[in-house]
């Protein structure tokens, strides 16, 4: 088993991006793989609660974030700077994530045998 880390940067509603690289996430953990997120920069919108963009015809990416525990897919980072430059805390999020300091992001990326781009 591989441990395998995604970095997702893109905001929620930028076209199909973001249900495509969940679709693969999703492909890639339902072979045995511990697969594990990093949120980054616009991507923290990505599980922020009380989407609408129903009126926009999208989907609310929260709540497909709340299907990857049905993957095995437990831990979601975010670094606390891209939380805080967004103005957003972890009481504003849809799932549990594990905040991590900007500086520690290259010792958390060592731990993982593949670090890609989600």
């Amino acid at each position: 088993m591989k441990k395998i880390l995604f970095i997702l940067r893109n905001p929620p509603h930028s076209g199909t991006h973001v249900q495509e690289a969940l679709d693969f996430i999703m492909t890639v953990a339902a072979f045995d793989q511990e697969v594990s997120l990093l949120l980054l920069d616009n991507a923290v919108f990505q599980i922020k609660k009380q989407q609408s963009p129903e009126g926009l015809g999208l989907k609310d990416t929260a709540t497909l974030f709340k299907a990857l525990p049905i993957y095995n897919i437990n831990t979601i980072y975010t670094e606390t700077e891209s939380l805080s430059e967004m103005g957003l805390t972890i009481d504003n999020l849809a799932v549990p994530v594990i905040e991590i300091p900007r500086i520690k992001i290259g010792e958390l990326l060592k731990t993982f045998e593949w670090v890609l781009p989600g």
